[in-house]
Order: C-alpha cells, then structure tokens, then sequence
C-alpha cells in the first residue's frame, strides 16, 4: 500500500541542483520522491576536453544529459591544450550561452567552474593549454613561499650577513640548548644584520617571504583572490547576470591547495595582519615551523600554523562566498588530497575551510585514495556551522568501475552526511576520456543503467538536501590543534602527502569503527565550535545553532597530544554534569596555549579519576571495535539508532520539521536482517529510493530503559538502502 507523507519545512538555501533557490515550502510526497523535479537530479561535472566545441553538437550532447542520462544540467570545465575556442573569448562565451539556452528550456541548472583546467587559480597553466594568464597579468598577486635561511655562529663571532631577497618576515638568534630567542631586526643596518655573538649555542635564522614561481592566486590573500574573481566570476556575470539565480546556480572551485609551494604557502601581510588579530608579534616564533622550540612549541604552532589556515580559508573560500552571495548563488567545491591525514600544510584546517562556503565539498577519486575516511570530516564542517549541503564530486579517475559500485560509494557517502553527488564525468570528446569513467549514455557499461542510478540519487536528493538537524549522540573532536603543535615545515613526507607522518593518530581510525563496525552515527566538533557555540545541558552536551542543534550524552577525544585549555574547561563540565568521555590511545598532555602544560595534565587526571564525579570517564590505550562497544555499553545511554543483533548497517538521521527521516544502507554483498531499536514512538513508512515505492513496515512500541521506543526489522539485500520516513 502506497502512503502520501508530507512534511514542510522552508528551504532558504541554494544547492546545485537539488533545492530551489528562494525559500519555499517543500514536502516529501511518494508522488515526487518517486519522480523528483528536475532540480533534484544529480549535475554531472561536462568536460570540454581537447577539441573544438562546435554549437550543434553542444545542444545535441546537453539535450541527451537531460533525456537519455537524466541528469539536471552540468557544470561545463574546459580542458587539455586542444580545447577551442580561446578561454573566455567572445566566442567561448557564446557557446557558453547556447548551454545557459538549452538548459533553460527545461529548467535545467549551470555551476560556474571558476577555471580551465584545474586546480583553480591560474586561468588554464594546469590542465589547460600551459598559459597562465592570472600570473601574465597578475605576478605580484601569486603564491609565495616561507624561505629559511640559517646559520651557525660561535661565541665572540662578530656576525654580519647580507638581508635575502624578499619580504622579511623575522631574523633572530635562538640558543638550540635553552631554546632563548632574540629578534636581530635592530641590528640591521645598510640591509646587513651586524651581531656580536654572545655565549651560548646560538644560531641565526632569516625568514623571508618570496613570489614561489606557481602561476596560481595567493590564496592567502584575498585582494589577490579578489583578482582573480575579476578575471573568471565577474566576466561571466557580465555576459549572463540574468542567468544567475536562475539559471547559474552555484560556482564550483576545483583543488586549491597550500601544498604548493613545496607546503610552505605564506603572504606578505602575514605579519600585519597576525599582530592585528592576536596584539603580538610572530617573530620569534618563526623557528617553530622547522624546529622544537622548547615547552612552547605546540603553542607556537598552533599559533603559526592556525593563523595560515584562517588566512587560507579566509582569503580563498570566504571571498568566493561573499561573492557569490552577492550575486545570487552559493560557492561550493573541494580541497586538493583530502584525504591526507595530517592536513596542516595541505587544507590547513579541512573543517574550517567548509564554515567559509556555501555548500561544504569533497571529492571521492580514484587511485586508492581512502576519501571515505573523511566524509564525516566535511559533512561535520556542515553541522557545525549551520549550513543545510554537503557535495561531493565523485567517480573521477576509478576507471569503469561496475554499476555495483556506483550505488555502493554513492549510498555511503549519504549515510555519512554527503546530500549532493556531482558525477565525475560527462566528457564532449568521448574518444579522449583521460578520467575514466565517461559517465553518458555513450559509454555502453552504463548507458541501460545509468538513467536509473541518477533516478536513484534525485530521490537521495529529494529527501536528504533540506535544511533540518542531524542527530547523533556521539560528538568527537576534531583534533587539527594537536595535529598542529606536531607539524613541521620540510617534513620526510614530501609536501604532496602532509610532510609530516605523526605518531598515533587515531581519529579516522575511530570514526570507521564507529560508523562502519558499530553502526553509530557521530558528529566531529571543532575546537573553535566548542568554545564558541557548545554548552551544558542537564546532562547533554548541545551544539547550540539555530538549526541544528545537536545533544550529545557521549564525547570522544581521540588520539591528541595538544588540546587547548579553553576545551578542556568545556570538558571537564560536561563530565560534571554526568557526561560520558572517551579518551583514545594518547592522553593530551599539552596546551594550545603558552604556559598552560600542567593545567592540562591536571584536569585530566581528574577527569580520569575523580570518584566523587558524576560522570563516566575511559581510556582506551588500543581502540578497537570490540574495546569501544565494551566502553559504549558501559555509558548506559539509550542511542537515538540501535542495532541489537549485531548486524549493524551504515545509517543518518535527520529530523524535517519535527519529523523524523532515516536512511539505512547495506554495504556488504550479503543480505541483512537487523532489527533496530529507534528511540521514541515512531510511525514509519518504508520509501525505497532503489524502486521509487513507499510501504508499510511493522514495529512495535516498547519501552527501554523509562525511554519509549520503536523496535522493528529492516530487511535489505547487499548493496541496497531504504528510508524510513515518519508519517
């Protein structure tokens, strides 16, 4: 029996294909979840790749999107050195509005990519035609890079050395023995620094910021990025400003990244604009990038390190939003190797990036990369700072993988807070694919199946990419700020890969137990959230937005050296108001902030082993899935999704105007009947976004521990999803 389920919410947000874009009330009926509107069908990224576009073939290839593939418009990215017409020419631009024509006859959406090629940047250097006309134009306004200079001296030595090419950033003198620093900046004389030595260990050290050679923006500062968008965003507003809102409905950016620069990336104005912000001067701290410096060097870096990341997400991400809020549509897009463990040299802050956009991004590629690991990094970035959607571009460079695993990365990635997926791609030279798969009709490994599968993710859409809160009882911390104070400079790595492994680095490794093993959702919490927008509760531990408001009765600290003494204080509360924390594999015995070691250490030993508090506080020196379900049991809290017979499936819960949605994905190749405990009296329906058909389920209602709950069993056979949906 089919069932009509409405529920209303107003959507004030703008996703690439997948809401509308001025607020309106939408409701979830089986009418449309079976065959959503055209704005809920997936967006394809459209290459146009190594030839000369011609305009009938155009609207011939953009008219069999829409109707042999079914998708919802594209995202056109010219590409390779045989790409015609010239970038941005008047000719470009009128092939661009045919797309822009074609796609408003059947209210189709556009994304503005921002680039030729990519990453985004240079204006077609890379993956282009090898012209980097941002860099002709623009030379002062590109990358630049954080050189070091240093030298040994003796005692007695009388010191005297030429200033480097550059803007100079810090020259001083550290003690390697006690770690003293000295500024030499008044000892510079005739653009030399003339220094008697005095006893000690001492080396002298000059940091001078200079232009790297890398043809892209310095995306550190955003006037430089702000040319870049004169260059790229606003002509194409200039050709077609009715087009956005309407039609061009997002910009997409491709790939920034602070590896560049062999990972030492920095401005000019990063000093100005540290002792704006902080009322000090970084200058002795420069030695901390490369080298210990003592107790206060995870303070330094943390200082350092996070100042470049704010710069970073700021000057890049943020400009681009501001902008194309100013313009009627949202940014979205992805870092470059976001999967990188240690992201301090690479997204800097892969969370922090998200709160400057407007629809958080990342991208699922090929080449074994474990991208899966950090979906819940960046749909997290989402649920913390308010934002409705979360994208991931997706299937780029895996080859012709099997319809199979089209569904399967697509299902966990929805699970794990992804709600629009931008397949990796349509190519208009079908003959010069160079990342297989060539997702069209085309290609005869998914030209029978694929109408299907994008039918599938428009119904993921059309349930999934609202504005509503997430719910999960697990928060755990993201913990960048440790991953910071252990970061270096130069790392054996190689900057492509983070530079730097650190030891005992845990927090993806939970996540996957958490989500995976154990079946339980979770939300990272950035530090700067917990300070800023998370409080005590009776017992709950609440991230307070306007939106999402999540309450959380267990807290995770994973692996983590560092933490900051302001955390901690958040903490320690919570465990007093009877909160359950779970400390993994390191205890923090550091502090983001100077001079704070022992405080640290001491609120952890009494959070550990307090016996009078109200709480329940654990280690777990080796997390495994078997050592973390013990400890979960032992926290003795009614989880909002339980799985009771150990046959767990990947799940999110979020809640539309007072209604609960659930959506359950079997990943194995097995089939699966789990019964599953969903606290508080719930009325179900089944919507199954494989068929496109709603039907009733049984369940009964119980009570567990005082707490009303709703117990049934969800049958699904291998590689397959369902909705459960309250009426």
């Amino acid at each position: 029996m089919k069932h009509l389920l409405r529920i209303s919410l107003f959507t004030a947000f703008l996703l690439l294909g997948s809401c509308p874009i001025h607020p309106v009330k939408a409701q979830i009926t089986a009418n449309e979840f079976k065959n959503p509107p055209i704005n809920y069908r997936p967006i394809p990224l459209w290459f146009w790749n190594n030839s000369t576009i011609e305009e009938n073939e155009l609207q011939i290839q953009f008219q069999q999107m829409i109707t042999k593939d079914g998708y919802g418009g594209c995202a056109i990215l010219p590409f390779g050195n045989g790409f015609r017409p010239q970038y941005l020419s008047d000719e470009y631009f009128t092939l661009y509005g045919k797309a822009i024509k074609e796609a408003e006859k059947v209210k189709a959406q556009l994304s503005l990519y921002d680039e030729y090629g990519f990453p985004s940047g240079s204006m077609g250097a890379i993956n282009g035609d090898d012209t980097p006309r941002f860099m002709n134009k623009y030379p002062e306004a590109t990358i630049k890079r954080l050189d070091k200079v240093e030298y040994s001296v003796s005692p007695g030595e009388r010191f005297s050395q030429q200033i480097p090419q550059g803007k100079l950033m810090a020259v001083m003198a550290m003690d390697t023995v006690t770690f003293k620093r000295i500024s030499l900046r008044k000892q510079i004389q005739n653009g030399k620094v003339n220094w008697t030595v005095p006893q000690g260990a001492w080396k002298v050290f000059f940091f001078v910021c200079v232009k790297d050679g890398d043809p892209n923006v310095d995306y550190l500062s955003p006037e430089a990025v702000k040319l870049f968008i004169s260059e790229t965003h606003e002509t194409y507003y200039k050709h077609f400003p009715d087009a956005f809102g309407k039609t061009i409905t997002t910009t997409f950016f491709d790939e920034p990244t602070m590896y560049r620069a062999g990972g030492r990336i920095w401005t000019n104005d990063y000093n100005d604009k540290f002792i704006k912000r902080y009322g000090f001067s970084p200058e002795l701290l420069y030695p901390a990038l490369w080298y210990n410096i003592g107790e206060e060097t995870p303070a330094a870096r943390n200082y350092l390190f996070g100042f470049r990341s704010q710069l970073y997400a700021e000057g890049f991400m943020k400009t681009i939003q501001e902008w194309s809020e100013e313009h009627g549509i949202q940014s979205t897009g992805h870092q470059d190797q976001e999967e990188i463990l240690n992201p301090v040299s690479v997204s800097g802050d892969l969370m922090l990036c998200g709160k400057y956009m407007g629809i958080p991004g990342i991208d699922k590629i090929g080449g074994g990369r474990p991208t899966e690991q950090f979906y819940k990094v960046v749909s997290s970035s989402a649920q913390n700072w308010d934002k409705a959607f979360v994208m991931s571009e997706t299937y780029g460079a895996m080859g012709n993988i099997s319809v199979e695993t089209l569904y399967r990365i697509a299902m966990e990635q929805y699970t794990k807070g992804i709600n629009h997926l931008i397949p990796h791609a349509v190519w208009y030279n079908d003959q010069s694919v160079t990342f297989l798969p060539e997702l069209s009709y085309r290609n005869p490994l998914y030209n029978k199946e694929l109408p299907a599968f994008n039918l599938f993710l428009s119904r993921l859409n059309y349930v999934l990419a609202r504005s509503g809160r997430h719910i999960a009882d697990i928060a755990m911390i993201y913990p960048i700020e440790s991953l910071r104070s252990e970061h270096y400079l130069d790392g054996a790595k190689g900057h492509y890969e983070g530079g730097v492994e650190i030891p005992n680095v845990d927090y993806t490794h939970i996540s996957t137990i958490l989500t995976d093993s154990l079946g339980k959702d979770f939300t990272y919490l950035h530090p700067e959230v917990i300070n800023n927008k998370c409080r005590i509760k009776d017992s709950k531990l609440v991230l307070n937005n306007k939106i999402n408001n999540e309450k959380y009765s267990i807290l995770i600290v994973p692996s983590m050296k560092t933490i900051s003494v302001a955390n901690l204080k958040i903490i320690e509360k919570f465990y007093n108001a009877g909160g359950c924390i779970l400390f993994t594999t390191q205890l923090p015995e550091q502090s983001v902030e100077f001079g704070q070691n022992e405080r640290v250490k001491n609120t952890i030993n009494r959070i550990l082993h307090n016996p009078k508090g109200r709480g329940k506080a654990f280690f777990i020196q080796s997390p495994s899935s078997e050592t973390v379900k013990r400890i979960l049991d032992l926290c003795n809290v009614t989880f909002d999704v339980d799985f009771v017979n150990q046959q767990p499936l990947n799940y999110i819960h979020k809640i539309y105007d007072n209604r609960s949605v659930y959506y359950f994905a079997n990943l194995s190749k097995s089939p699966r009947n789990s019964k599953i405990v969903l606290k508080g009296k719930i009325h179900p329906v089944l919507f199954n976004p494989h068929t496109g058909e709603t039907s009733e389920i049984p369940f009964t209602h119980q009570t567990k521990n005082e707490t009303e709950v709703t117990v049934l069993t969800l049958s699904l056979d291998g590689n397959s999803s369902a909705f459960l949906i309250e009426q």
